[in-house]
């Protein structure tokens, strides 16, 4: 199969535009920086729109167009499962724990999670973090971008152009923090969304309409839900390892919840997570339904993650593509920028300032500079090696599920259980990493059992959640404090009677009984 990938001059002149806008809004923003808390959160002055639209952003990067529309190829739209389950985890954020980690001011979520329980779960939390966002979250997005690249620039390896990438991205994160991240996020979401839908529309008429997608295609494709043995998304994996990953991702990641802790109000917060789970649904029709049109258009590509690159370079026009190269190029930076601000978040505060309390605000924000640009480097380095995984977004979701069930036990059930301590969280920590190791081991190297990842994960959140129950039975009772971080029927009782007598459409509860309406006729229409 041949694809055209000449650009035209007006194509490379759109995509330098771009370049060029987002880089001069992160140097604007550096001269407004005067604290730690103006570089790393924006001075926690942000509303809910620009949230909602940073975390949608950040979350559909081009890892995940190009991740969704291969698996969809490869397997069928049940991986549109993790993009709907992304609305019920946010609606449970929301309502449970959102208010209690905006309301504790602090930096990262392992710092929330030290005032929860102690200093080695913030520890552990933080390594776990920096090492999944430098193999997982920024290493992932260089990968997809490599991999356009690479059909413009044949001739390139793709690890000189992740490194091309790599050095771009770096540059307005580096200089304007979560502030440039945010903004430049608003303006990738309109470039993404745009090309998004071009693409699907291009695409759908060169099919011929619904018809033509579904001439001669397995039903099951077109199936969210999918047998025990399905090889993409099986149910029970649907019902017990898709929320665990979903949990995590938005409630726990420090790269996705850094938005979040920029609100300038807990309302804003809550707002804001519901905008972006509003925003996750359409991605079934503008994301992944393009995958499988691209079974029909282009039945013998080497491997999925080709699929939305192919779209793009042999369905769209001169002009046009330049336009909907800049969206996959906004999406590669959307993630890049805000994995990187994150990571240099949590080395500053969950390290350095612990460790050197005398460090100024301006010190400290000169460590995160440096600290972004070295993490930028280490993720260039491992890229490349995402091109020896069967697709990439099998290979982000099975990263997860080995590495994070521990976390997910100690922060969900140390919101709603008084009695889950120091002893008991750190119990789980050992035990869920020990397992993990283990069974990666027997399951991904040795071959010696064949576990689905989405199973993997509720295997070790069992053994997790085991530890902390029963190693929390013997330790020292929660102080008071860390007791004050628990969500109570009180607490929520009283939190209605302050909302009494506010207008539905302001109050977060009717806004996420709507969302889940939506979410829930969404599933039905193509369970």
């Amino acid at each position: 199969m041949e694809v055209n990938v000449n650009l035209a001059p007006v194509d490379y002149g759109l995509i330098a535009l771009y370049g060029v806008v987002v880089i001069w809004i992160g140097a604007r923003l550096a001269r407004r920086h005067h604290s730690a808390e103006d570089y790393f959160l924006a001075g926690r002055r942000m509303a809910w729109p620009l949230i909602g639209v940073s975390l949608f952003a950040s979350n559909i990067s081009s890892t995940t167009l190009v991740g969704l529309a291969g698996d969809a190829y490869h397997t069928g739209i049940s991986v549109f499962n993790y993009e709907w389950m992304a609305s019920i985890v946010l609606v449970f954020f929301a309502f449970f724990i959102l208010p209690f980690v905006l309301n504790a001011r602090v930096f990262t979520i392992p710092e929330f999670l030290q005032r929860r329980y102690d200093g080695r779960v913030r520890t552990y939390f933080s390594l776990l973090t920096l090492f999944l966002n430098i193999v997982v979250d920024t290493a992932g997005s260089l990968f997809a971008g490599g991999l356009l690249l690479k059909l413009i620039f044949p001739e390139l390896d793709i690890g000189v152009t992740i490194a091309v990438l790599a050095l771009a991205a770096g540059l307005y994160t580096v200089a304007g923090g979560l502030a440039a991240v945010i903004y430049t996020d608003a303006i990738q979401t309109v470039l993404l969304l745009v090309g998004a839908v071009v693409i699907t529309m291009a695409a759908f008429a060169e099919v011929g309409g619904w018809a033509g997608m579904t001439a001669g295609l397995d039903p099951a494709r077109l199936s969210l839900i999918r047998p025990a043995d399905d090889p993409g998304v099986p149910w029970p994996g649907l019902l017990l390892g898709v929320p665990l990953l979903g949990f995590y991702f938005w409630c726990a990641n420090q790269f996705m919840v850094q938005r979040v802790l920029s609100a300038r109000s807990v309302e804003d917060g809550r707002r804001g997570v519901l905008l972006a789970g509003l925003l996750k649904l359409p991605v079934l029709f503008i994301m992944v339904l393009p995958g499988t049109m691209a079974i029909h258009l282009y039945p013998d590509l080497p491997r999925p993650d080709l699929v939305y690159p192919t779209l793009m370079f042999d369905l769209l026009p001169a002009g046009l593509l330049g336009l909907v190269l800049a969206g996959f190029v906004a999406a590669l930076m959307s993630q890049i920028d805000s994995t990187l601000n994150a990571a240099s978040t949590l080395v500053t505060m969950d390290f350095v300032h612990r460790y050197k309390p005398g460090l100024d605000s301006r010190a400290l924000m000169k460590v995160g500079r440096w600290v972004t640009g070295l993490f930028m480097l280490l993720a260039a380095l491992w890229a490349p090696q995402i091109e020896h995984f069967a697709s990439l977004f099998k290979y982000l979701q099975m990263v997860l599920s080995y590495t994070v069930p521990p976390i997910v036990v100690i922060y969900l059930v140390g919101a709603f259980w008084r009695g889950a301590n120091a002893r008991g969280a750190w119990a789980a920590v050992v035990a869920g990493t020990a397992a993990g190791v283990l069974l990666f081991l027997l399951n991904g190297v040795l071959e010696v059992i064949e576990l689905h990842f989405l199973y993997v994960g509720p295997v070790l959140f069992g053994v997790s959640l085991a530890a902390l129950l029963v190693a929390s039975r013997g330790g020292p009772p929660p102080a008071p404090e860390q007791l004050a971080l628990v969500w109570t029927p009180a607490w929520y009782r009283r939190e209605a009677a302050a909302l009494r007598g506010t207008p539905w459409y302001a109050d977060y509860r009717w806004l996420s009984a709507l969302l889940l309406a939506l979410t829930f006729a969404l599933v039905l229409a193509f369970a």
